[in-house]
């Protein structure tokens, strides 16, 4: 969670690497998501810290980058590193809880199930597939990789495995492709 300028400095650089962008600023004409992102990030540090003009600045533009992109992305729900690939409906639930460095794909929704709270909490290093989809007290440890349209219903504990299919199911003893901390 964004308290601090030191955290809202950390946050930016995290998902910038994880978009691996080298570039000090975002371009006047593309880089959406990067924009997208810094909104969020900002509009994270401004809520938790009590922002007054700035945060309704922040919110606004966040909602607004949301709606051009297709994203209904909350506030602290994302810690740092977060990766998103392209532009299209994604969707996710305010009280879901997502590590460190996930990259996620377009057609994706994390939600609620039928109780109220009944939310996925996401590990570190967690890729998600395209429209892949995620709902339900689950539980999904670090490094999983989560195929291109799965629908994950229940818990996955062990580490370093790829799970696909409908409902989801281990299929690999093999997850992310990246290793990073």
């Amino acid at each position: 969670m964004i308290r601090t300028k030191e955290d809202l400095r950390l946050y930016l650089q995290k998902d910038k690497e994880a978009l691996e962008i080298t570039r000090k600023r975002p371009r006047i004409i593309g880089d959406e998501i990067w924009k997208f992102q810094i909104a969020l990030r900002k509009h994270e540090y401004y809520k938790n810290s009590g922002g007054g003009i700035l945060l309704i600045i922040w919110k606004l533009i966040h909602y607004l980058r949301g709606i051009r992109l297709g994203f209904d992305i909350p506030t602290n729900v994302f810690d740092y590193g977060l990766r998103i690939n392209h532009y299209g409906y994604l969707v996710v639930n305010g009280n879901a809880r997502i590590g460190k460095f996930c990259d996620i794909h377009q057609g994706v929704n994390i939600g609620q199930n039928i109780e109220p709270g009944s939310v996925p909490m996401i590990g570190d290093n967690v890729y998600i597939g395209p429209g892949a989809k995620l709902f339900g007290k689950i539980t999904i440890a670090n490094r999983i990789m989560i195929g291109a349209n799965a629908v994950v219903n229940k818990s996955f504990l062990e580490e370093n495995i790829t799970i696909a299919g409908v409902p989801a199911r281990k299929v690999k003893d093999s997850g992310d492709p990246y290793h990073r901390k």
